[in-house]
């Protein structure tokens, strides 16, 4: 047998000799695997059972409560009404004429909403045809495109004079491609500045009311109304006409777009570039909030344009977005500089 492995002898020692090292007794299997499968422990999963079931009481509590005043509200309005309905005198009278001027109006809110989704719906039907033409080279699906984009602005008195010079120049286009051009030109491209004027416009209030508001609740809810009317703005620009659910769905779009395509931070970047660094670390932080909310929206409102756009830009220009924030934040610069100065002097 080999050296190595000769057992050792015994050896005698006392309880108090410095050479002897005790180790701990182990944990007790129940306590560190309880999961085993089979087995169980009393206190294995407690905290985390006891956190789920206090979520789902507190659920289910809250959405009683609502459902409760919800239904009271609903059963106290139905009762009044029809207390006022049993009337045989004017109250009766004039409560069912209320009613009825009620539910006539939310059918044409109805109404107005589908109405908005379908207008959304064919501008995107005609861009993506629109596309489709340009891509394939097609002649006859170009024209047809091209006479739909006349359709659609038939009858607004401000592009009369650019449908007109359309249909004079449609007959002498042979080339594919230059119709939906000649299209863009006279009928899309005045649209277009309109629409620069509008996201010029609402970053240029969005920046001056967050800059000013001393509370930063109101700021933000006047973001979020200005953001939504330049969606609608734009849309009926273009032709789309939505209603406030149909503004909604459109600022879903906006949005998936601009993360999409990391819109934001470009936002950041490029207002970076375009006031300086230093300068928006000199600046105080209500008026870089406003700065940074202004080009967030002027970042919006081009975007929304591309989304809403019938045509896609073909021989003009899309707006800039550096453009629009050197209009924008001409005030908020003015109201920034001298603080700055002042900062940077002290």
């Amino acid at each position: 047998m080999n050296a190595s492995h000769t057992p050792r002898e015994p050896r005698s020692f006392t309880p108090n000799d410095p050479m002897l090292r005790m180790e701990p007794p182990d944990e007790p299997a129940a306590k560190v695997s309880p999961s085993t499968p089979g087995e169980w422990s009393p206190n294995a999963g407690q905290g985390a059972a006891v956190s789920a079931r206090g979520m789902r009481w507190g659920v289910l509590f809250l959405s009683a409560a609502a459902g409760a005043t919800v239904l009271g509200i609903g059963a106290s309005l139905a009762s009044y009404a029809s207390a006022a309905l049993a009337r045989d005198d004017w109250v009766g009278t004039l409560t069912l004429a209320c009613l009825l001027f009620a539910a006539f109006a939310a059918c044409m809110i109805l109404l107005r909403e589908v109405s908005g989704f379908a207008r959304l719906a064919h501008l995107a039907r005609l861009k993506q045809d629109v596309t489709t033409s340009l891509a394939r080279k097609d002649r006859e699906a170009e024209r047809t495109a091209a006479l739909r984009v006349v359709e659609l602005y038939r009858g607004r008195p401000d592009l009369s004079w650019g449908i007109s010079r359309f249909r004079d120049h449609a007959r002498d286009v042979h080339d594919p491609g230059d119709l939906l051009g000649l299209a863009e030109r006279e009928i899309v491209a005045p649209l277009d500045q309109q629409a620069r004027a509008i996201v010029t416009n609402a970053a240029k209030r969005v920046a001056t009311v967050t800059a000013l508001s001393p509370i930063a609740p109101i700021s933000m809810a006047y973001v979020l109304v200005e953001n939504v009317r330049l969606l609608r703005a734009l849309a009926v620009v273009y032709g789309g006409r939505p209603g406030t659910l149909g503004a909604l769905k459109l600022a879903r779009l906006v949005f998936t777009h601009i993360i999409a395509t990391g819109g934001i931070a470009m936002t950041d970047d490029l207002l970076g570039q375009f006031l300086g660094q230093d300068f928006l670390r000199r600046i105080s932080r209500r008026l870089g909030e406003g700065a940074i909310n202004g080009a967030l929206t002027a970042r919006i409102g081009v975007t929304a344009v591309d989304v809403i756009r019938p045509l896609p830009f073909l021989t003009s220009q899309p707006p800039r977005m550096r453009d629009i924030l050197a209009e924008a934040m001409k005030p908020l610069i003015s109201r920034a500089k001298p603080e700055a100065s002042g900062i940077q002097s002290k």
